[in-house]
């Protein structure tokens, strides 16, 4: 039975390692084949079998170890975790607020009057509800971890905060206890409590800027309109909501309108801004018969427009969901991020624990506070909240950036792997081409075109665009009756006329049908192929009766779009099914030096094995059903939006404007984004490579440097952001 794949928004993570503790505990439920979570956009993707499992007992488990997850189908998704993100940000505010107002008279009698009368029952009194209740979900989230065996940053916060809490609580209490040992009995209150104040500040901060790294996908939210001019039969106009519209319904989009939802259109013309789903600046203009898109902006005239598609059917729709599935996705080098994280918080805390034996060992007389306020500061500054945004950050801005240039990416894994691209396969038509072929030449037979009602009726039953251009050259003549059609694969179609067997296709077909070609058609074809055209061959079981020169131009960027990924270093191959003079002539106009003629659609998909079993990390560019097992061969592979769906179902990425210029600025938007996936890792781990050892008193036998925690705590909330903000500078990267 095949696993049904789901995405749900989970709450309440505050790092990596409540991502990997939630996913150890989806991975464990009975009936889930794999489960992955992000931390960053705070959701779960699960694959599962629906016989075996219940999305109940998901929830029940996740909510045992202190998260939440939406499980629900009829609410809507996004509205309700906005709702939570707003909700969640206020409430740690006022709790930032609250704990900053009752930590700064701790702070500045720990600092400033230590021995101020009652001044350390001042300090307990203010003290208690910052850690007991602005930071009391620290405690409780820890305690639910424990209860699992298991251990993350609130496990840290709680201990290292709570120790010299319950230290200072004794101190206060039975100071004789260290005076009679000639011991001063110092308190730690401002200490925890300016960690607790520090961390609340440092995950507000963080919320703030993992909130504006999913700004593409609520910009893409906020392109469709909540309301259309809906036309009614007897002509009248009427606004309706959106959602109540279905397919077939009559649309009128004013001058300066959103279009709602995708459809054609029936009546006007315009000129209609694209560029927020397809990158392109260009307004496209619109008349009918035009296909027109939901979100897409109408400038001066008015369209009437027939809905084809509402709803989640919409490019925009599909859009957003290629976008969200995109960022929730994990990059290869996030796998062993999740490693790390997974293992981080236990080496901490045997890490503390040496440190505070250590001390007490070796420390001398105040070897027992010294070596406790070291495990503290340990546990505080090794948070590994940094190392858990460092990848999903940059994934999410990297996919949201691309998303703004008409470049949807599906996975992660897809924008890691661009960068290392150094082979692209082209598909001709369609993909270097308009995709638009037009027949340019004709030549009959002794000039006796008397077929001509046979030919248009054999290449109005095939789909091949090719087959359209002939159809449309022979527009205004009827069609006669067909007894049979088939298709033969890369060759051309064989139909029964009237009794008689005709075949069209290439030069190939008619040689393998042993179909003679006269002298006079050849010099007519050859004549063709030398300016880059398709030619194909009409005949009947014995002689090729016409020749039909077919043309589809080379879109205007293709040139410069080529020269520029051979000016990165990047091989560029040409396939086409066409013949060897028609494909040269093309290479040639898009000085493309290695190219293969007359290939089959299986032969696609070989050639793209042979080239990786040569160790080419190989993309694939296509538009067609043809290209789908080549692009699924492909290491990459790259759909052009205006091509087949399941072209686009499979590749990896979409260039919604079928511009080859888009490619360049994809790969490049993969350096940017790998770089600073590397750049975020450098500073999440370089913080606790050098500060976990100076928390430890490293240094102290050198200099006599302590590291104080409450220095620990802001330099571990400032490692969080700056990890976002390096992501969010992604966005101003050209």
């Amino acid at each position: 039975m095949e696993a049904t794949i789901k995405n749900f928004p989970v709450t309440g993570m505050t790092c990596a390692s409540c991502a990997v503790s939630v996913e150890s505990m989806l991975k464990h439920q009975k009936g889930v084949v794999d489960a992955a979570v992000n931390y960053a956009n705070a959701s779960a993707k699960v694959a599962y079998n629906p016989g075996e499992a219940s999305l109940e007992e998901f929830k029940n488990a996740i909510q045992s170890i202190g998260y939440d997850m939406i499980i629900e189908e009829d609410v809507n998704v996004n509205e309700v975790i906005a709702a939570q993100n707003k909700n969640h940000y206020e409430k740690l505010k006022n709790k930032t607020i609250g704990a900053s107002i009752l930590t700064l008279p701790v702070f500045i009698i720990g600092m400033f009057f230590m021995d101020m009368p009652y001044g350390n029952l001042i300090m307990w009194f203010f003290a208690t509800p910052v850690l007991f209740w602005y930071g009391k979900d620290f405690f409780s989230n820890a305690w639910k971890q424990l209860q699992h065996k298991s251990a993350n940053m609130d496990t840290l916060v709680a201990l290292s905060t709570g120790i010299a809490y319950l230290f200072s609580v004794f101190n206060t209490l039975f100071a004789d206890f260290w005076h009679s040992r000639g011991v001063h009995a110092h308190v730690y209150f401002e200490a925890a409590t300016v960690v607790i104040t520090f961390i609340l500040l440092g995950k507000l901060l963080e919320e703030k800027a993992k909130g504006n790294t999913a700004s593409a996908i609520k910009k893409l939210m906020g392109l469709q309109p909540k309301t259309v001019t809906l036309v009614k039969d007897n002509g009248d106009y009427m606004e309706a909501p959106i959602e109540s519209i279905v397919f077939g319904d009559l649309i009128l989009v004013k001058p300066g309108d959103k279009i709602a939802v995708d459809g054609e259109v029936v009546s006007g013309s315009s000129f209609v801004d694209e560029s927020m789903i397809s990158g392109e600046p260009v307004p496209v203009e619109k008349e009918k018969g035009a296909r027109v898109f939901a979100g897409t902006l109408n400038q001066k005239g008015s369209l009437q427009f027939r809905a084809e598609k509402v709803g989640g059917e919409t490019l925009l729709a599909h859009i957003i969901k290629m976008v969200q599935n995109a960022q929730g996705s994990k990059a290869p080098v996030q796998k062993l991020v999740d490693k790390i994280a997974g293992i981080f918080v236990p080496i901490v805390l045997g890490i503390a624990v040496v440190t505070l034996i250590v001390w007490i060992v070796l420390g001398g007389e105040n070897g027992f506070t010294q070596g406790l306020m070291a495990m503290v500061t340990v546990l505080v500054i090794a948070c590994p909240c940094a190392l858990g945004l460092a990848t999903p950050t940059a994934i999410m801005v990297g996919v949201g950036k691309g998303a703004e240039q008409g470049i949807l990416i599906k996975d992660a894994e897809s924008l890691e792997l661009a960068q290392k691209v150094d082979t692209i396969i082209l598909d001709k038509t369609g993909t270097i081409t308009e995709g638009k072929p037009k027949v340019t030449g004709i030549q009959w037979l002794a000039g006796d075109s008397s077929k001509a009602a046979i030919l248009k009726t054999i290449e109005a039953q095939s789909e091949h665009p090719l087959a359209q251009a002939v159809v449309d050259a022979f527009e205004g003549l009827n069609t006669v009756a067909i007894n049979e059609f088939e298709s033969i694969t890369g060759f051309g179609v064989r139909a029964n006329v009237d009794h008689e067997i005709y075949f069209i296709g290439n030069q190939r077909l008619m040689e393998q049908k042993g179909i003679v070609i006269s002298e006079e058609l050849k010099q007519f074809a050859a004549g063709y192929y030398a300016k880059a055209a398709t030619v194909l061959f009409f005949g009947s079981l014995e002689k090729v009766l016409a020749v039909i020169a077919v043309q589809d131009a080379i879109k205007p960027t293709s040139v410069q779009a080529i020269q520029e990924l051979q000016d990165n270093g990047i091989e560029v191959i040409m396939l086409t099914g066409d013949n060897e003079a028609t494909a040269a002539a093309v290479a040639g106009q898009l000085n493309i030096k290695q190219f293969k003629a007359g290939v089959l659609p299986q032969d696609k998909s070989a050639y793209v094995k042979q080239l990786q079993e040569q160790g080419k990390v190989v993309a694939m560019v296509g538009d067609g059903i043809n290209d789908s097992a080549a692009l699924a061969q492909a290491n990459v592979s790259i759909a052009m939006g205006k091509g087949s769906d399941i072209a686009m179902d499979v590749a990896h990425m979409t260039i919604i404007a079928s511009d080859l210029k888009k490619i360049p600025v994809a790969i490049q938007l993969s350096k940017q984004t790998v770089k600073t996936i590397k750049q975020n890792l450098f500073w999440a781990f370089i913080y606790n490579i050098i500060g976990i050892p100076i928390a430890a008193g490293i240094l102290y036998p050198i200099n006599g440097f302590l590291l104080n925690p409450m220095i620990a705590g802001a330099a571990m909330a400032m490692s969080s952001v700056s990890v976002v903000s390096n992501s969010l500078l992604l966005k101003f990267k050209k």
